[in-house]
């Protein structure tokens, strides 16, 4: 697996790990953009949404190589994206779009798929074969922006609490080579369609 970070598609932009440090920068980011907080958690970011975001551990018992904290910095070290992810997520070569963030005034600027699209190049230069995520259905922004990618459903999950918020989530994948979806449903059993009652 690579070490290196993706280079920024878009001028005057740098890619760089986020870590402790960036805490503040992250919560100023958080702020100026609530519009993601609104949709999965009722209300604008809190007190340690930022810290939690670079900090935290993945729950205790979930495999995974490595959480990548990638924030999108201008010369002034402002983030104005945010992309993190985890690699090799209960399977090798399956990786987790955990969240995906630009800025609100860029929004409808292309902007937000160039950056998907080179984080996906480098995602599969890194050996993923898969990627997954999980979108609140009724954030009708980001279920256009998933679908349009190329992302699928493979089930929903009820009773998903993001901050005080409970909500139900759509669970997508994209194959990024010859895998079917079979093929990823065999590596990640748990994203199978619950049977009908």
């Amino acid at each position: 697996m690579t070490q290196t970070l993706p280079a920024s598609p878009l001028a005057g932009l740098t890619a760089i790990e986020l870590g402790s440090q960036h805490v503040p920068a992250l919560d100023r980011f958080f702020a100026a953009n609530p519009a993601y907080f609104l949709a999965v958690q009722g209300e604008p970011a809190r007190p340690d949404d930022a810290r939690e975001e670079i900090e935290d551990a993945l729950p205790e018992g979930i495999p995974h190589t490595k959480k990548w904290v990638i924030g999108y910095v201008r010369a002034d070290g402002e983030i104005v994206a945010l992309a993190n992810l985890v690699s090799d997520i209960f399977a090798l070569s399956v990786w987790n779009v955990s969240t995906f963030i630009v800025e609100t005034a860029r929004h409808g600027s292309g902007d937000a798929r160039c950056l998907y699209d080179s984080l996906e190049a480098w995602a599969r230069q890194a050996g993923a074969c898969w990627l997954r995520l999980g979108v609140v259905i009724g954030n009708a922004r980001a279920e256009r922006f998933w679908a349009s990618l190329g992302y699928v459903q493979t089930r929903v999950r009820s009773s998903f609490q993001i901050g005080d918020q409970i909500n139900v989530l759509r669970v997508m994948c994209k194959p990024l080579g010859a895998g079917s979806l079979e093929d990823y449903l065999v590596l990640v059993p748990r994203d199978r369609a619950e049977p009908a009652p």
